[in-house]
Order: C-alpha cells, then structure tokens, then sequence
C-alpha cells in the first residue's frame, strides 16, 4: 500500500444516518459510503471500497483550505467549517428525519452549504455508481432537477445552484457562497420506476430549511429522554446516538456497523460485512441503551427476534438480515480493489450458519431485562422462552465457533459455556418470579453441570485463572464478560486473577487484543479491539479499582476520531484505525464501561457522605 493513496484514513469520516440508512462523510466533504434504501442495500456511493469505481458526492473548497467539524447539539446533523484565504463556510450533511418517518422516511441525503466569511468557491461533484460500483447510472435532466436511473435504484438529484452534466454519468458545478448564503443539494432515493413516470418532485429551498430542523428537533426528543450523568457524560451521549442511528426502525433489528469489509489489517484479507443484526451485539446494544433510559429499543429488538425466528428456538441464528432475512449468503466483489488494496472484498457474512452457544445467554438476557423493567412475558413468548433454555440444555455441551466467530475446528469455549449456564439461571429465576411452569428440576441439574464442567475443564488450577477453551490455557477478552453472565462476581479472587491475566498476556500498548490471533482458522494479523479494552474497564470499576479503570478508560477514548466516532480494532503502531465503522459493540462497551465507573464512583461518594453524618 502507497503512503500516497487517495483512501483517507476512516478516522477521516463523519457518520449520518436516519434509521433507516446512513452515509460516511469524509472531512473533505466528500460522501464516499452510502447504501441505499437501507443499510444493507447495494452502495450508490461506494469509493471507499473503490476509489476509482465506487462513486461519489463531494462539495469541497476549490483552494486550500483548513478544516474543522462537529456535530450539531445531540444530534446525526453534521457540521464541516472550511476556512481558506477568501472566507468561510460551513457544510451541514444529514439524512432528514421527522415524525412518523419510522414507516414512511424521506430518504434523502441533504447537504446545505452556508457562507460564514468572505467569498469562497467550492467544487461540486455527483457521480453515483449503483450496486457496489457495477452499474454507472444513466443521468437525465427533468424540468430543474435530475434523476439517476439503474438497476433497481433511482435517486432525484436538486439544487437551488447550477449543476451541469459532466456527462452522462456525473454531474459537477462550481457553487460561490457569500456570507449569509446558503445552497442546498438534495438526493433523494426512489423506485426508479417512480423517477421514470415523473411521479415526484424535490422539495423547494424552503422545504429542504423546514426538513433540517424538524431532523434537529426529532433528534434533540430522542436524545432528551436519556439519564446520563456523572462522568463521560459526553461520550456515552454520542455513542447512544450512534447505537440509534445503527437501528432499522420499521423492524427494530440493529445493525453492527454501517460498513462493508473494511479491514483489519491494511492490504489484509480479513475483511467483513457488518451490516446485519448480530443477536450478540444487538443485545448488548439494548443492555446499555437501557442503562441511560431507552427502553423502547430494547422491546423493539426483543419482538424482532421473537418474530424473525418464528417463536421457536430452532430457528434462531445467530445473525440476521434487517428486515429478517435469514439468508445472508457470503460473496465476493472480485472487481472492486477493496479499502487500500485490502482484498476481498466481502458481501454477505457466512456466520449465518455457524454455531454459537452465547445466543441463548444473550436472550435469556434480554427477557430477564424486560422483566426487570416491570414488563411480564405474555403466553407465547414465555413459550419461545421455555424453547431457548430446553435447547440450552440440550446443547451446551458441543463445542462451537464462540463469540469472535473463529473459521477454524469447533471448541467449547468457556464464554460460550458460561452464556448457556446464563441461559439456564435466568430461565430458572424468571420462572419461578413468574410463577410460570417449567421443567425446573431439569434446567437446575444442567445448570448445575455446566457450573462444574467450567470450574474443572475452563479453569486453570495452576494459575487459578480461568481459560479460553477446555484444556486450552490461553487468555481471551470474552472471559471479561463472565460476571455479566452471573456466573461469577467481579470481585471473586478467581476473576481478579482473571482479569490480571487477560491484561498481562494481551495487552498492546495500552489495549487488549482479542485472543492470540494463532490457530483461528484466518491468515494475517489484527488490530487491538477496542470493545475488549472497554471490557477491562468496566471489570476493573467493578472490582473497586478505579484509578486502573480511568487510566485504561482514557487510554481507548484515544483510539477515537474527533467526531468521537470509534472503528471496530485499531493499529496502536500506525495510529490508525482498522475495520468497519462506526462500529456498535464499541460504542455500547463505551457506555458500559462509563455506566459502571459512574456508579462505582457514586456509591463511594454516597458512603464518603454518610460517614462524614455519622462522625458529626
């Protein structure tokens, strides 16, 4: 890879999305990554997996300039300043919103460019390429406005400023902006047969004002319903954001990132499709949303699960399409150069069919979190409930591909143990609360064989640490998550030691890697991944070791860009980030942890207070 290649960093991107869909913006202005009409749809604009093929939208100063950027309030409404030698201007990108658009969105990209200072020149480009760069589209003018025609996507393209074609496949303008001036470029996605019959029109420069502030307003409600406090409250704030932003509203199904196969290594082969609804991640999206008060997402995934895998055990996988989709058959894109010549490029995920045990845990989870918050189950899904557990039962004791989805020969994994012995004490717990019949005596003999098999086979008496797999000594971050679960407490010695031993043998400057990247079924390396290093904090807050907490908490902060946007993994040598962005299991171990040092620190500060009433 060529120090001089046009890829920017993705530390470079920005992330707007409406629930719906999403786009990177770089901060160049430049819109490299958009799939439309969902996350998971064929790209329309995609360079970032091909510069050269993968279309584009940009709106960037014709001189040189400098560049800053923020989002506006507690918002997806991003804010880039340019400032060059004839003035300033501001470019606002959003994917407009309103009320009522959880079933019926605009779709549509709006970008408006307002003058700050002076006069100053930008450069304009259009040039979508439709399903992942194979199929330039075929651009027409109509009345004031074009549209863009192919395969099976249409896109409405408007401004109040001149754009010309380039030719049949880009459009360009040069658009000067005085102080005070704004200009407004609108995409909007449509069937492409309802572009070809003329059956829509663009919203006047009014209409496209009234949509940015009603896309301002919908994100200022949604974001007042949080209870964030106490320390990182900004971050926790933006990462919830983000982590709504990843949701698919008509469906409640939560996307794990809104990329594609960016990699893991730069020119590397582990490259992977993030755009679907992971039980795992999705999960653990909800468990911290719920901690700062939303609640309505973490019922609306539960109902998609329900539903997706038709009220029975058996049809649980352990990822889905976003709308449910069961087959995600995993492809590759041999045209495309991939992110910095990092090839394959990969469509589609093969996890689909794999085994893994943890899903069991993570929705008995999810029911024992909806009961906490007041909410019964009804008949039917305590009966889709009583099938998890029954298959938790049965099949705890096959190995599996774990929570990192390893390619190579199944192990029995002591998270994936742990998250069926979770299953199994929840169900138990939820049963008798309820009072809901069950095969207790059942699920309480296989708890309890769960138990012992981890504390003889996952345990490593020697150390007294507990291991990745069955008579496999090494460390894995997944075993951070073991008090999750309720299998053992933070503060028992053996999870001290535990937590000791994960830090020790994989850190990396600062971070934790995964695993020993050996022996799981891929070649080449990885970075640090950032989700792991936000797991040893959360485990050292609850271990009353907050100094540690805080020192490890800022340390990962770092590995975010300045949108406060974090990626997947990250090169601690390169500085760079690696994988798909924004990735979900970051940003929810981010509020995990905060959540955790926040109220480690209030219970302390509470005890400090009622010692000092009490010695007065």
């Amino acid at each position: 890879m060529s120090d001089k290649s046009p890829y920017p960093p993705i530390a470079e991107y920005g992330y707007i999305a409406d629930c719906h869909s999403a786009a990177l913006v770089s901060s160049s202005g430049s819109i490299d990554w958009c799939c439309l009409p969902r996350y998971d749809s064929a790209s329309c604009f995609g360079r970032l997996l091909d510069w050269s093929k993968g279309g584009y939208c940009q709106m960037v100063p014709s001189s040189a300039y400098e560049v800053s950027r923020r989002y506006c309030s507690h918002s997806l409404v991003l804010e880039t300043h340019f400032k060059s030698r004839d003035g300033e201007a501001r470019l606002l990108d959003c994917m407009t919103m309103h009320k009522g658009g959880e079933h019926n969105p605009h779709r549509q990209i709006l970008r408006i460019l307002e003058g700050l200072e002076g006069n100053i020149e930008f450069a304009v480009d259009v040039a979508p390429v439709f399903d992942y760069g194979a199929v330039k589209p075929w651009i027409q003018k109509r009345k004031d406005y074009f549209i863009a025609l192919g395969s099976n996507n249409g896109l409405l393209i408007s401004s109040d400023l001149d754009l010309q074609m380039k030719h049949r496949h880009h459009l360009e303008g040069k658009w000067r902006v005085e102080k005070g001036q704004r200009a407004h470029l609108s995409i909007l996605w449509r069937p492409p047969e309802d572009l070809d019959e003329d059956l829509v029109e663009p919203p006047d420069p009014a209409e496209q004002e009234q949509r940015l502030e009603a896309t301002l307003a919908w994100w200022k409600n949604w974001s007042g319903r949080d209870v964030v406090a106490g320390s990182y409250k900004k971050e926790m704030q933006r990462s919830a954001i983000i982590l709504k932003g990843l949701s698919l509203a008509p469906t409640g199904a939560i996307a794990a990132a809104a990329t594609a196969s960016l990699p893991e290594t730069m020119g590397g082969s582990r490259n992977w499709d993030y755009r679907f609804s992971w039980i795992r991640d999705s999960y653990f999206t909800v468990r911290s949303l719920a901690k700062l008060g939303y609640i309505k997402e973490a019922d609306g995934f539960r109902r998609f699960i329900e539903r997706t895998a038709a009220g029975s055990a058996e049809e649980v996988q352990v990822l889905f399409g976003l709308g449910g989709e069961r087959r995600l058959h995993e492809y590759r894109l041999e045209s495309l150069e991939g992110y910095r010549q990092s090839r394959p490029v990969r469509i589609g995920n093969a996890a689909e069919g794999q085994r893994q045990l943890d899903v069991y845990g993570e929705l008995l989870g999810l029911a024992w979190l909806w009961h906490q918050q007041g909410c019964s189950p009804d008949d039917d899904y305590w009966e889709f409930l009583i099938s998890l557990v029954n298959s938790a039962a049965r099949n705890w004791i096959y190995p599996d591909q774990g929570i990192w989805e390893m390619r190579g020969d199944p192990r029995h994994f002591v998270h994936s143990k742990a998250m069926c012995w979770s299953a199994l004490d929840r169900g138990i717990r939820l049963s008798q609360d309820l009072g809901r019949a069950a095969p207790l005596d059942v699920w309480q003999d296989e708890r309890d064989k769960m138990r012992r098999a981890i504390e003889e086979r996952g345990y490593d008496d020697q150390r007294g640490v507990f291991v990745q797999a069955f008579n496999y000594p090494l460390m894995d971050a997944a075993l951070l998550l073991l008090p999750t679960t309720g299998f053992i407490d933070y503060r028992d010695e053996r999870m001290i030691r535990t937590t000791d031993a994960v830090k020790k043998e994989l850190e990396d400057n600062g971070l934790l890697r995964r695993y020993a990247s050996d022996g799981d079924g891929l070649q080449g390396a990885e970075g640090v991944f950032c989700c792991c290093s936000f797991w040893l904090a959360e485990c050292l807050a609850y271990q009353g070791r907050l100094d540690e907490a805080h020192a490890v908490f800022k340390t990962v902060l770092k590995t975010g860009n300045d949108l406060t946007i974090f990626s997947e993994e990250y090169d601690p040598r390169s500085r760079q980030m690696l994988g798909n962005f924004p990735q979900g299991l970051t940003h929810l171990s981010l509020i995990a942890a905060a959540a955790a040092i926040n109220e480690v620190e209030g219970k302390r500060e509470s005890a400090k207070k009622d010692t000092q009433i009490c010695s007065t």
